[in-house]
């Protein structure tokens, strides 16, 4: 850096100090800003530093190279809103950036409804996590002050509450504070649009371009925190009606038989809610639709925002649920539910017997216990939705997924009458397709009532995966029979995921740019016959998806790989799909051989993937 462009960052840091409400953050600037400013002592020119020394100038060098990270630039909407780790700076999350997104936010909406009554409505939620509820104040204390109708939700609770509350008070706003399945170290902010705001599809739905364009330019005008009034009284905070109302909605999913209501009672279920807050929610939705017989992994069952038991607060990632699965095989379960820790998300899993591995001691996966991939639990649900929305003959029933979930939704889409349509990643995206009926994207999301929450809802989906279990015990089958069905009837879809973190954000751009510049001819062996650079959008779909970063590759026997960094976390990500065929009649022994077949061929791809990719 040189003596120019550090003077200009330490006034920028002396600004920002100057202007933080968190005297915790200005002081751990102030600290960071103290070391940067000192150099060695009694370096003469020419000479080479003692350790003492140097250990001085690594510190001064380390100190200005985080605050020019923490000072590139304003937090932007990402795929889930904003997310950043928790500490002082522009580019973190801290109390500083929350009253000027708050600001932002204002501006925007009274810009849209200026000269409209009664004045905007906004519904503010939160989470457990680390200073959580101050976002959430602050940000009431901020709409208030500017004559906005602030409804603030009782207490910290899930993510799929604050997104019901917004169509159900009709509101035009609603601001979440959560990271959802962030690290400890992080939080965020999601903003939904409704009441008189969004009037179309998208109502209800988390912002996209050019809204958040257009609320980060109301952001970027605010001068200072100083300068944005906050009110301490004057919002309304809800009562417990509204998780009431919630609960009602979610209960009346469960569209059981008498045989599968008989069947509820008998399913056996461990919940976890990962050290979140959608532990108790969900428990009651359970219980009130007939399951009452649910298992809480005791280790988890509370919040926490230090997530204690998990190395990363995310059922995706290897080891999050293993203490879930391990309860299952102790307690003999027949189903496991996982949600991420604002229960947007839901992880289930089963026993599948031809999943059973011996090496180790005994475990509950030499039981046979796995973890749905989110495609498998994703076709599952979307074939309940198909096969009720044609008995009800819906008109314009659309079934959706993200660009980088399974073609399989696609062929239930078809071989029910219905209509399927791609979208980008995001349940911003999904959520908003008209006509929707249901829509899911392969990290685990699901919208299984769109009439109400226009968001993926980790609670409603696990009741609905929990209905279709008791359905299916009812029959004597269960849900990986059920998978097999669909095989039967559409091939068998086996999809997977090549993930790499990145330290430097830097190489992330640079790995898929190097795929661009010089993508593979062959994966597993196989011709690579279509690359399609997903920045240039894809008009020649019929969906006609709007440009993204990433690739999408076909190769001659119809394996699809997209590669593309993750839009809510430092990683690239490569999603593989491979199809195996299945006759309509194959019985049990035919569909696990191609069930193997399609696992060898995808783990030869993935392997592929990482060589190519240099991961």
């Amino acid at each position: 850096m040189t003596d120019e462009g550090w003077a200009a960052l330490e006034a920028r840091v002396q600004a920002w100090i100057d202007d933080d409400p968190d005297p915790q953050t200005a002081d751990e600037l102030r600290g960071l800003l103290t070391t940067a400013r000192t150099g060695p002592e009694g370096l003469l020119p020419g000479h080479d530093p003692d350790p003492t020394q140097r250990q001085a100038i690594d510190a001064r060098a380390a100190a200005r190279a985080e605050l020019a990270d923490r000072f590139q630039g304003l937090l932007q909407f990402g795929t889930a809103g904003l997310r950043g780790r928790l500490a002082g700076g522009p580019h973190r999350m801290n109390r500083a950036v929350v009253v000027r997104a708050a600001a932002g936010i204002a501006d925007f909406l009274l810009g849209e409804l200026d000269g409209v009554t009664p004045p905007p409505r906004v519904v503010v939620g939160y989470d457990a996590r680390h200073n959580s509820a101050q976002f959430a104040l602050d940000t009431a204390g901020v709409l208030t002050a500017v004559g906005i109708e602030v409804l603030l939700l009782p207490e910290p609770l899930p993510t799929p509450v604050l997104a019901f509350c917004v169509r159900h008070l009709d509101a035009d706003a609603g601001i979440m504070v959560t990271a959802s399945h962030n690290p400890p170290q992080d939080n965020g902010y999601k903003v939904y649009l409704g009441g008189r705001v969004v009037t179309d599809a998208g109502q209800g739905a988390q912002i996209v371009p050019p809204t958040d364009t257009a609320i980060a330019a109301e952001i970027a005008r605010v001068p200072s925190v100083a300068s944005v009034p906050r009110a301490d009284h004057g919002w309304t905070v809800l009562g417990q009606d509204v998780v009431d109302a919630y609960v009602r909605t979610v209960v009346g999913l469960a569209d059981l038989s008498p045989e599968a209501r008989a069947a509820a009672g008998d399913l056996r279920i461990v919940l976890t809610p990962l050290h979140g807050v959608g532990g108790r929610v969900a428990q009651r939705v359970l219980a009130e639709a007939g399951f009452t017989d649910v298992l809480l992994v005791p280790e988890q069952e509370f919040p926490d925002p230090d997530f204690p038991s998990v190395a990363f607060p995310n059922p995706e990632e290897p080891g999050a649920i293993d203490l879930a699965i391990g309860l299952a095989g102790d307690e003999r379960a027949d189903l496991v539910l996982a949600l991420d820790p604002d229960a947007d998300r839901c992880a289930v899993a089963v026993q599948d017997l031809r999943s059973r591995s011996y090496r180790g001691p005994d475990t509950a996966a030499a039981e046979g216990w796995r973890m749905l991939h989110g495609d498998e639990t994703g076709a599952l649900l979307g074939d309940l939705a198909a096969r009720r929305a044609a008995a009800a003959s819906r008109d314009h029933a659309v079934l959706a997924s993200s660009i980088v979930s399974s073609r399989l939704l696609a062929e239930i889409a078809r071989h029910a009458g219905l209509q399927h349509r791609q979208t980008l990643t995001g349940f911003k995206w999904i959520s908003r397709v008209d006509g929707l009926v249901f829509g899911y994207e392969e990290a685990l999301g699901y919208c299984v009532d769109p009439a109400h929450v226009r968001d993926k809802d980790g609670i409603s989906a696990a009741l609905t995966v929990a209905g279709l279990a008791a359905t299916l015990k009812a029959q004597g089958r269960s849900p990986v029979d059920a998978l097999d069905d669909l095989a039967r009837a559409h091939g068998l879809h086996l999809t997977g995921q090549v993930s790499a973190r990145f330290a430097d954000l830097a190489d992330i751009g640079a790995t898929v740019q190097r795929l661009r510049a010089t993508p593979p001819r062959t994966l597993a062996g196989v011709p690579v016959t279509s690359v399609v650079d997903l920045a240039a959008g894809t008009e020649d779909d019929r969906d006609g998806l709007p440009p993204t970063d990433g690739l999408r590759m076909f190769t001659s026997d119809g394996t699809r790989v997209i590669v593309r960094p993750s839009g809510t976390e430092p990683k690239v990500k490569c999603y593989l799909e491979v199809v195996e065929p299945v006759a309509a009649d194959a019985d049990d022994d035919a569909v696990t051989h191609a069930r193997r077949s399609a696992r060898a061929r995808l783990d030869a791809l993935a392997a592929d993937v990482r060589t190519v990719l240099g991961l």
